[in-house]
């Protein structure tokens, strides 16, 4: 299957950046502090080690699959049937993750840097120019990644470099505050973004070759780091328990940038790298749920059947209150994403498995009805 599809291994690397560093680098963050509090950063590293021994089920998954688009091979496993439900159960949960990253978003503009604009109307455009993007190819969204994830990269040295003047990692200490449970507890959140590199192998037959176990490692490594780099600065730079309490810990970190005596006030690049992030997170989630449902190259499917439905799905959340919202995304929507991709995990392993086994049985007795008419 080598050099069948249209991005490389490096565009993959870089689109998990985007697409599941924008969870963990943003979203996971207050409710990790919440409740893992200044031993978050532990809670991010041992799920890390956790997640990494998971990899080989998506590595075995790849290799049983043979690059394979998903829909087909279950179609050849189990039937039409099961597969179509297992494909729309899919679609609507990638819609939901969807939703919740948008409003989310535009719900940090909304209190920033527009207060007095009707979220509707940013609704509107975004999801305008959300599915703009996934009538366009998985090609096209690469390379975009690759343009705007360089800004996205640089900026974010830029802030963590230049607070250095103001983080005290003594603040990390004691380790083990409350005990082992608060850290037992926070791994579900970074574990939630980790397990969504799953995502990948829905769009593997349009990858120019397979995705070995080190590709995987080196995707967990950099998101693992893309954790940890606001969380250690939320801790070492407000402390654990004023971080907590913040609703955006990372924009927070871009009020503390200065240069020198003069140069302040520097926020504002923290709206190119959320923009960009859901930009391109929203996006390549919408493309998924267009490939799985055989919709890609077709725009004006494309608007009719993915436009209207996303953009329902996220009115009732901007409705919501703000407070509630954040409550349900902390509490069941990062821990329904962990257990809902790590069960679809082991249904692809167990699908793979028993049909693998009862192929290889019916070899032989489909030899020995050959042997016998001879």
């Amino acid at each position: 299957m080598k050099g069948v599809g249209s991005i490389s291994i490096l565009h993959v690397i870089f689109l998990s950046m985007t697409v599941i560093g924008l969870k963990n680098h943003v979203t996971i963050i207050p409710p990790l502090l919440d409740v893992a509090g200044r031993d978050g950063w532990i809670s991010v590293l041992m799920s890390s080690a956790i997640i990494f021994f998971w990899l080989f089920l998506l590595v075995y998954i790849q290799k049983k699959t043979n690059q394979e688009p998903i829909r087909d091979w279950l179609d050849g496993k189990i039937g039409k049937t099961g597969s179509t439900i297992i494909i729309y159960s899919i679609a609507i949960f990638l819609f939901i993750l969807s939703a919740f990253t948008m409003v989310e978003t535009l719900q940090w503009v909304n209190t920033t840097f527009l207060p007095q604009t009707p979220v509707i109307m940013l609704l509107l455009i975004y999801t305008v120019l959300c599915i703009l993007l996934v009538t366009t190819s998985l090609q096209t969204i690469a390379i975009l990644n690759v343009f705007v994830l360089f800004g996205v990269v640089v900026f974010g040295f830029f802030v963590a470099f230049t607070n250095l003047q103001v983080k005290e990692y003594d603040l990390l200490r004691p380790f083990f505050e409350h005990g082992f449970t608060p850290v037992m507890k926070g791994m579900i959140y970074p574990a939630s973004g980790f397990i969504e590199l799953l995502m990948l192998l829905f769009l593997q037959h349009q990858f120019k070759e397979r995705i070995r176990w080190y590709h995987f490692g080196i995707m967990l490594f950099i998101l693992m780091g893309l954790t940890l780099g606001p969380l250690i600065g939320a801790i070492t730079e407000f402390g654990p328990t004023e971080a907590a309490k913040q609703r955006y810990p990372a924009y927070e970190e871009w009020g503390l940038v200065s240069i020198g005596r003069y140069i302040e006030h520097l926020d504002f690049f923290s709206i190119y790298q959320w923009l960009t992030g859901t930009f391109i997170r929203v996006g390549f989630f919408l493309y998924i749920i267009a490939d799985l449902l055989k919709m890609t190259g077709d725009p004006k499917r494309i608007w009719k059947m993915l436009a209207p439905p996303f953009f329902l799905f996220c009115l009732p959340l901007i409705i919501l209150n703000e407070n509630i919202f954040l409550k349900v995304k902390g509490n069941y929507i990062l821990t329904a994403t962990f257990i809902f991709f790590f069960l679809l995990s082991i249904f692809f392993v167990l699908v793979a498995f028993f049909s693998n086994k009862s192929s290889k049985k019916g070899k032989p007795e489909k030899q020995e009805m050959e042997s016998g008419e001879l």
